[in-house]
């Protein structure tokens, strides 16, 4: 499914998956991988495609979150600072594919409980200190490099139990962090020599309308926690996929 024509319902679901997750100021990376998954991509198709479809829409939700106001430089480079750096070199490791869907499966089946509950914001305290914002972006990093996620669905709960942000402000600081560990991810895959799939440009496509949708009207016309939780079992049908392959 790495090429030739492409089949209208893989690009209606990666601008649904788009949409929901522009509206909370994630890129969507982990549902497009559940996506790709269910269609049949290959591994070394799915990273750079996923990574790709982050940039253009964690873009857009970077823009509408920072327009409003809640964007603050503060929150993102004590995480950004490491991250960018790992996120690189994670893209240029050649894993092997069992390897990377073990650790794909494994991310995906996070994110799903991520979605499936979401912390309630509380107001924010204090940013800790340098030792622990670099190791947590850098560990976050590496395996956004590897698998192609932004990083956000896992910073994003941390900022807000741990009391580092308020909520709007998680949401725009997620976004950014998404934005530059996928254009970092991206160049460290085109330095490793990595390749990208011939058929990308009608799902960037479909995942920036859904972007600027959801950036707009996802979240006040329907239910935010019924559709994460529906998002959250297409990643766990996913994750199930890539785990009974892997023990076959």
């Amino acid at each position: 499914m790495d090429g030739g024509a492409v089949p209208w319902l893989l690009l209606l679901a990666l601008a649904v998956v788009a949409a929901i997750y522009s509206s909370v100021g994630h890129g969507g990376a982990s549902g497009y991988l559940a996506v790709l998954t269910l269609f049949g991509f290959t591994a070394a198709a799915m990273r750079p495609t996923a990574l790709t479809l982050n940039l253009f829409v964690a873009g857009l939700a970077w823009l509408a979150f920072g327009r409003a106001g809640h964007f603050s430089w503060k929150h993102l480079w004590p995480f950004a600072l490491a991250s960018v750096t790992a996120s690189f070199l994670g893209a240029m490791l050649k894993v092997p594919a069992s390897t990377y869907s073990g650790v794909l499966a494994l991310s995906l089946a996070v994110a799903a409980l991520r979605l499936s509950f979401p912390p309630k914001g509380a107001e924010a305290t204090h940013l800790p200190g340098w030792w622990i914002t670099l190791p947590i972006g850098a560990a976050i990093g590496v395996v956004s490099g590897i698998t192609g996620v932004g990083g956000g669905i896992y910073l994003s709960p941390l900022l807000l139990l741990l009391r580092w942000a308020p909520p709007k402000t998680t949401a725009a600081v997620s976004a950014a962090f998404i934005f530059v560990n996928s254009l970092s991810g991206l160049a460290g895959h085109w330095v490793g020599g990595g390749k990208y799939p011939v058929s990308l440009l009608p799902l960037v496509g479909a995942a920036v309308v859904g972007g600027a949708v959801g950036s707009q009207v996802g979240a006040r016309w329907f239910s935010g926690l019924w559709l994460r939780r529906t998002l959250a079992a297409v990643l766990l049908i996913a994750a199930y996929k890539l785990i009974v392959a892997l023990l076959r």
